[in-house]
């Protein structure tokens, strides 16, 4: 069964990349679809034996390869943490399968589209069943694959390529640090596998390791390196840049990437290696540091974004904030129940946007929208639900997921507990404003482009199911799974899967905290509500005048506060010159001068010139043996023998 859900989407991903052009789009699309949703019965299974049941399981598949002391298999662990990505995963990428039925229906290229998310499926299966570091790094890379093949799937337009090779580097960059941090592992511990890390994490406390020309804490240095990897993959504060250029992609690719797959990556990393984190209080404080400004950072940027999906997306950037502030508080539970609800609600969002924008004929600006909610009510509805819950609205997803972070943020023993609390319950106010913000500017008002809200229409019923689904989720996920990953069976569901250190006491003070701030994210949720309707339904005037007289401001929003710029200058424009001067002076000069265009082209013309001498008639020949003759007797006749 376990083999099962990771390979299924594999088998799929073969048949519709090899035989797609054979069978069909259509036999594409649903044999792809069939199998993901046979093994997210299957994870579901998974879910409810090996969490609520306690049958953690490890299954070895096969000795993959032994270098020196080095020796890694390929196995399958399941356990608690690995449950959860299970349901997350196959759910998420099953829906988006269905409602992909509908929303590429007109695109030719379909079975290759089906082949690439069954691959990207497949590889983020991978990487949450690793049993050690170096399968979690093939599924961490086969992610980044699918990624690039995905967001660049409309490859014949510029801006896709451009996007997709933008993640494709950046995540590089997250990757080296990823690599450098299972190196210094297998230094200190002599092994890769989690089982023997683990055992052999608590000899690394009071050990130095060399790096950087110094000596520094060993655990600090590992956990930073491998923090940023999830940096990377997870689009945090300096590494975030693609995330929102990713939008190119198509609708669902968004919502597989921001709900349950690449993004996700991160944060179950840094939960799979509490172990290691929880040694080192430093490495921490940077995780919590890290994500509680991202957290608010991102939210700054998508209150004035244009473009539905780049609100959305930016959204993902500020709750994976959330996710890593309650790592960095030592609360990994609570940060993986808001992986669990974001998925829900995250997903919901990206696919209503993706109804809209079919109903819009692919227009993705809101300034262009307006009062769809007659023409598209049940997307209306969907997406109202999905605001409730990422807004935090009392007992939906949100409210029970992030309102824990934020009291785990301040009930942590975090040096920068307060830093991260101010900035967890500031952006839930953002988050409100943004996302109503959305909401007014797309389904209510008067329509702006009025021909394209004439033909606007509600989406086909492939569409509208997975919406369905997903707004039940996300009204009653919270709810259900508190106590499992927040309450008082959190130890008996997570076991030995995550690790809390002896001065981790985090999960029972953040139940002691004052009433008063357990209320402020609902108190901030309601104000961005009310500035937000403010804003967008009954003075719309009053953002177009604040946007003219804090232009500056906004400018600096709206541009995303110039990250792209400044790394076109800081990186990408060295880059480029260093390129240039190496193509032109080192290939171009030096070697074509020296070799091809230099000796090469000497020592032809030589022998052009020495061929022209070989004419085929005699008495050339009968000459030049001549004056061989006289230049021999005029050398003797003056040097002698």
């Amino acid at each position: 069964m376990y083999q099962a859900i990771v390979f299924l989407p594999l088998v799929g991903f073969l048949i519709a990349g090899l035989f797609g052009r054979t069978i069909g789009a259509r036999a594409s699309e649903v044999v792809t679809t069939a199998l993901l949703f046979i093994a997210c019965g299957l994870a579901w299974i998974t879910f409810f034996q090996v969490g609520f049941e306690g049958q953690d399981i490890r299954i070895v598949l096969m000795d993959w390869f032994t270098v020196g002391d080095l020796k890694v298999e390929w196995a399958l662990r399941i356990d608690s943490i690995t449950a959860v990505m299970l349901i997350v995963v196959t759910t998420v990428s099953a829906l988006v399968h269905l409602y992909s039925m509908g929303y590429m229906h007109e695109d030719p290229c379909r079975p290759r589209f089906f082949a690439y998310l069954s691959l990207f499926t497949f590889a983020m299966l991978m990487l949450v069943t690793a049993d050690n570091l170096v399968q979690m790094f093939f599924g961490w890379e086969g992610v980044g694959l699918a990624s690039y093949l995905l967001i660049g799937f409309w490859f014949e337009k510029p801006a896709p390529n451009a996007a997709a090779m933008k993640a494709f580097v950046v995540n590089r960059v997250g990757d080296f640090g990823f690599m450098l941090g299972m190196f210094a592992l297998f230094f200190m511990t002599g092994s890769l596998a989690f089982d023997q890390v683990f055992a052999e994490a608590p000899a690394l406390v009071g050990q130095n390791i060399s790096f950087l020309w110094g000596e520094w804490d060993a655990p600090t240095v590992i956990a930073l390196l491998l923090f940023v990897g999830a940096m990377g993959k997870s689009a945090q504060l300096l590494l975030h840049t693609w995330l929102p250029d990713a939008m190119e992609g198509p609708t669902p690719v968004s919502a597989l990437i921001h709900a349950a797959t690449m993004v996700t990556a991160g944060v179950f990393m840094v939960a799979r290696m509490s172990p290691i984190f929880e040694l080192s209080p430093v490495a921490l404080d940077v995780v919590m540091v890290v994500g509680a400004t991202t957290c608010f950072f991102a939210a700054t940027i998508a209150l004035v974004q244009p473009d539905i999906k780049k609100v959305i997306a930016y959204s993902t950037c500020s709750q994976l904030g959330y996710m890593f502030a309650a790592m960095g508080a030592g609360a990994y539970s609570v940060g993986l129940f808001h992986l669990l609800t974001h998925a829900s609600f995250k997903a919901l969002l990206f696919l209503c946007a993706g109804s809209v924008i079919v109903a819009m004929h692919h227009e993705q600006d809101m300034r262009k929208m307006g009062g769809l909610w007659k023409k598209v009510p049940f997307t209306y509805l969907t997406m109202l639900i999905g605001t409730l819950a990422i807004t935090g609205f009392p007992f939906t997803a949100g409210y029970y997921s992030k309102d824990a972070i934020i009291e785990a943020a301040y009930s942590s023993a975090s040096n920068f507990s307060l830093y991260g609390w101010i900035m967890t319950v500031t952006a839930a106010g953002l988050t409100s404003f943004y996302s109503w913000r959305l909401v007014f500017m797309t389904f209510h008002g008067k329509p702006r482009d009025q021909h394209a809200y004439d033909h606007a229409h509600e989406s086909p019923l492939v569409m509208t199911i997975p919406l369905a689904i997903l707004s039940v989720a996300a009204m009653v996920a919270g709810y259900l799974l508190y106590p499992v990953f927040v309450g008082h069976d959190v130890e008996a569901f997570f076991r030995d899967s995550i690790y809390l250190g002896a001065e981790n006491h985090v999960l029972h003070a953040m139940h002691d905290m004052p009433a008063l701030l357990v209320l402020a994210p609902t108190f901030l949720m309601l104000i961005g509500f009310v500035v937000a309707l403010w804003f967008y339904v009954l003075s719309p005037e009053v953002p177009v005048a604040l946007a003219r007289n804090y232009n500056g401001l906004y400018r600096l929003l709206l541009n995303k506060w110039y990250f792209d710029e400044i790394y076109n200058v800081i990186f990408v424009r060295p880059a480029v010159w260093l390129g240039r001067l190496l193509w032109k002076r080192g290939d171009g000069t030096i070697i074509d001068g020296f070799g091809p265009d230099g000796v090469s082209a000497r020592v032809l013309d030589i022998t052009g010139r020495a061929v022209r001498l070989q004419t085929g008639y005699l008495y050339h020949y009968a000459f030049v043996m001549l004056i061989g003759v006289a230049a021999l007797l005029t050398w003797f006749m003056f040097v002698g023998v």
